[in-house]
């Protein structure tokens, strides 16, 4: 139990800034709940937006909108984000495998870099914005970074390293497809009352496979950034998906 205990720890620590004073130990055990609570910890985090949705039902929806996105992101302290800058900025430089490699390292944020964290925070703002003028049921708020978080722990664990070396390599030698599974037990008993949310699993799961093939042929492998952009992009892929099926049933085909 207390390895069960200290994982959720890790993987809060990992994943969140809320200040956790606890000093989790770090070994295989460990490890292996933690990339389990991946998902536990994206359900927490939607449990607070939800939370705020509801909080804000009156104000203005941009309001609301910016709102909400504004907590996902400082929940995370932007963390998963920094990948995503890396990852833009190594393939706008369309330089060879080696240099790619350089820049992904280099502290500095280049031009791709701010334009690919612009386009993505405004197009998830302006998704939340669309869901909530649509007044979707807010389940999808709270499985969205869930289903986000079990992206990046799939990519973690089923796509080989790059490089022999790094956090990214130094937790897969504790991981196997099994924690991929269990991350899912959360998700899968919500799925009882929310059987839209298999779907859902199944859409994130291609996700993973198409980073999965993505990263292998441009970078060769993953490193720690990469799963950082996997949850973002996850998130993103899984916004637009939500937004397609419920404006789809709420939107006659005359438009009226």
């Amino acid at each position: 139990m207390k390895n069960v205990l200290f994982g959720f720890v890790l993987a809060l620590q990992f994943l969140t800034r809320i200040p956790i004073p606890i000093a989790a130990p770090w070994t295989p055990d460990t490890r292996r709940w933690a990339v389990r609570a991946y998902p536990l910890v994206g359900l927490l985090i939607g449990s607070v937006l939800v939370l705020l949705a509801f909080a804000m039902h009156d104000a203005p929806t941009p309001i609301t909108a910016l709102a909400i996105l504004s907590v996902w992101v400082a929940l995370s302290g932007g963390l998963h984000l920094d990948g995503v800058m890396d990852i833009a900025d190594a393939l706008g430089s369309n330089q060879p495998l080696a240099r790619r490699w350089e820049i992904m390292k280099d502290p500095q944020v280049g031009s791709f870099g701010i334009l690919a964290l612009v386009f993505l925070l405004a197009w998830k703002g302006v998704l939340l914005w669309a869901l909530l003028t649509y007044q979707a049921p807010l389940w999808w708020l709270l499985v969205v970074p869930a289903l986000g978080r079990w992206a990046g722990a799939a990519l973690l664990v089923l796509t080989p390293c790059a490089q022999p070396k790094g956090l990214a390599w130094s937790w897969q030698q504790s991981l196997s497809g099994q924690d991929v599974a269990l991350g899912l037990v959360p998700l899968a008993v919500i799925a009882l009352l929310t059987p839209a949310l298999v779907l859902m699993g199944l859409l994130a799961a291609v996700f993973v496979a198409l980073s999965r093939g993505f990263m292998l042929r441009l970078f060769n492998g993953i490193n720690g950034d990469m799963v950082g952009a996997t949850i973002e992009g996850g998130e993103l892929w899984l916004l637009i998906l939500v937004w397609s099926w419920w404006q789809s049933v709420t939107v006659s085909p005359l438009g009226i």
